[in-house]
């Protein structure tokens, strides 16, 4: 074992605290969160290809029983679900609240590209976390126009078609790249290599949070209550939905795939709206935005024991 795999191993070992540490520095170094936001297209690019290169393209494509499956998820997650959540806080009279506006953004978009990383640090077979990653990414144009058409105030879809159609270019070339590499040069990956990659993949997910966080320190400072509130929401639909998704699940056949359709479901891609929707749109939702991240990068921690294997 050489000196890079072994200290990648023991990042991968401690993948949840160095999870924890991303977070802190997204909040304490503001300067840094928005240098590395910059950056945040080419980290997101880094991380689905560290993902697609531990899981290999066999187990990523499943067989072809798992296609139904992962598309009917797909459509209850990122269609019924927005659809559901508009009818009631219409009936409510709540749809046009920040609170109404950041829960449908949240429940239309697809996985989190990190959904396969979080999966695999809760002991679980990430395959199917990357699979719905890639066709729910490949149907957001699909699904995004029923809820999108429902409440117009979320903006135009046709710039949320072309960011789908971008992220779903950056899973191709990056997906694609490390398969190819998988089944040339690493068919059979040792043990202290796949430990290393999972090191690696936590040291990803550490950076890209940084970059999210932009909003949440000056929040903690100037308007505490703010924070906290908008910190409720964003780990009450984040958690909830997770332990909802997984709980149900244990009572199907679709038992060991819970924790990667728990995390899927509570864990999604809102910061994709903010490269397609208008200022006008997303500047309310950031702070929102920022808090979410933090139940997403806990999840590991928190939810240790409802993922736990037996």
């Amino acid at each position: 074992m050489t000196v890079l795999q072994s200290v990648l191993g023991h990042a991968a070992r401690h993948g949840r605290l160095l999870l924890v540490a991303g977070l802190a520095a997204g909040i304490t170094l503001p300067g840094a969160a928005i240098v590395m936001r910059a950056w945040l297209p080419e980290l997101v690019a880094a991380l689905l290809f560290v993902a697609a290169l531990r899981i290999g393209p066999r187990q990523a494509i499943g067989a072809a029983r798992d296609l139904p499956v992962t598309a009917g998820v797909a459509l209850l997650f990122q269609l019924a679900l927005p659809v559901g959540a508009i009818l009631v806080m219409n009936a409510g009279g709540w749809l046009a609240t920040p609170i109404a506006m950041s829960l449908v953004l949240m429940l239309s978009a697809p996985s989190i590209s990190g959904s396969p990383n979080l999966t695999l640090m809760t002991g679980h077979d990430p395959a199917p976390a990357l699979r719905l990653l890639i066709l729910g990414t490949a149907m957001l144009p699909a699904t995004v126009l029923v809820p999108f058409w429902l409440l117009p105030e979320l903006g135009a879809a046709g710039e949320v078609l072309r960011a789908a159609g971008r992220l779903l270019a950056v899973i191709a070339i990056a997906g694609g790249t490390a398969f190819l590499i998988r089944g040339t040069l690493m068919r059979q990956p040792t043990p202290e290599t796949m430990r290393a990659l999972d090191g690696v993949s936590a040291i990803a997910m550490a950076v890209v949070v940084v970059g999210l966080m932009s909003a949440v320190g000056p929040a903690i400072a100037e308007m505490p209550a703010t924070f906290f509130y908008w910190l409720a929401v964003a780990s009450a639909v984040n958690f909830g939905l997770q332990i909802v998704v997984a709980v149900a699940l244990n009572y199907t056949s679709l038992r060991d795939s819970r924790a990667a359709y728990g995390i899927v479901a509570g864990n999604r891609n809102i910061a994709l709206f903010l490269v397609a929707l208008p200022a006008s749109v997303t500047d309310p939702l950031l702070l929102f935005i920022g808090c979410y991240q933090i139940p997403m990068y806990l999840t590991p921690i928190l939810l240790r024991r409802l993922y736990k294997t037996e």
